[in-house]
């Protein structure tokens, strides 16, 4: 069958189901060299292909509005996300049982809504969330008096109050900054708190600063001090000092350079012997689309620098010059180093 120009692929449409698959893989951080190399095979095999990939993306984005809905009707789905890690390791040892079983759209359309493809939506639990902000995109809040928050990239924060005034907020997923100004009266003021996984961070004035990626908390004070409240302890930060907690462990505090922590309120990436692996990670926070490290030798290569992050291309073009890697940029904001 020829495809005309102006085809539109449909979630029935065996070539739509497999970009989904190759999108899910190439998203999930386990794709390998070969997995690239047969992705532009596929691909570039027809122009239905290169077709269903465009459309894969476009169309999937019509989803985030109806999305919360479709999970209020999916008590399941959280569960299923960690049955799925478990799977996902072992059907990626078959790549056609791993093909076959993503095939049904309605599989398809489950995965993603728990998988949430190149950041497109938020995942499961982050719905609900009354500010976020996009890829590459930062926002300054006014929430409470002489309270003043900054949203990082791909930021979603949920308020929290009591007696009709905001008290806080809920650090879902992303980054803020908390400035707060020292109150006017002798007696202080009510502490602004920022809630991270299990754990809180609170300040009366100065600044600081909340990072929650994939369950993993770093609370950093920039001016002033912080306490830190978590089920294992309390700890309190004075300026340039920083911990990191999770789910179950409370880190001690450590003295850090608040300019590298702080870098991205004004525009830059600041890394200190910095795994390759890792800045390559942060710059797929800012960037749309995805960075694909494929060569696990230069994983741990040192990287010392700064970034502006408007100019994040330049960056991967120095990173490839660096470390003498092959660059490959592919549909979908893809870019391969290897």
């Amino acid at each position: 069958m020829k495809i005309s120009a102006d085809h539109r692929a449909s979630p029935s449409d065996e070539p739509f189901q497999q970009a989904w698959v190759w999108l899910r893989l190439l998203t999930s951080g386990d794709a390998k060299a070969w997995d690239v190399e047969g992705f532009e095979r596929w691909l570039h095999a027809s122009p239905a292909h290169e077709s269903a990939f465009r459309a894969a993306k476009q169309q999937w984005a019509t989803l985030k509005p109806v999305a919360g809905a479709a999970l209020r009707r999916m008590p399941d789905a959280v569960a299923a996300r960690e049955r799925g890690k478990q799977e996902r390791s072992r059907d990626l040892r078959n790549r056609r049982a791993f093909l076959a079983a993503a095939t049904g759209a309605a599989a398809v359309a489950g995965v993603a809504l728990v998988y949430p493809p190149a950041g497109l939506w938020p995942a499961a639990g982050e719905w609900g969330a009354d500010y976020r902000t996009a890829t590459g995109e930062q926002q300054a809040l006014e929430l409470a008096p002489r309270v003043k928050v900054t949203l990082n990239t791909q930021t979603r924060i949920r308020r929290q109050g009591a007696g009709g005034e905001t008290t806080g907020i809920e650090l879902l997923s992303g980054e803020a900054a908390v400035d707060i100004d020292r109150p006017a009266t002798a007696s202080g003021g009510r502490p602004f708190a920022v809630v991270a996984g299990p754990g809180r961070s609170l300040a009366e004035d100065g600044r600081f600063e909340v990072r929650n990626l994939e369950g993993k908390i770093c609370v950093t004070c920039i001016e002033g001090s912080a306490r830190v409240e978590h089920p294992l302890g309390e700890r309190r930060l004075v300026a340039h000092q920083q911990l990191i907690y999770d789910g179950g462990t409370l880190g001690l505090a450590s003295t850090v350079d608040p300019a590298q922590a702080s870098a991205w309120r004004k525009g830059e990436l600041v890394f200190n012997n910095t795994r390759l692996a890792e800045v390559i990670a942060e710059i797929n926070r800012y960037r749309p689309g995805r960075v694909l490290l494929m060569n696990g030798s230069v994983r741990d290569m040192p990287v010392s620098g700064s970034f502006y992050i408007a100019s994040l291309s330049e960056a991967l073009s120095l990173l490839q010059r660096t470390y003498d890697l092959k660059a490959r940029s592919l549909p979908g904001g893809l870019y391969v180093l290897s």
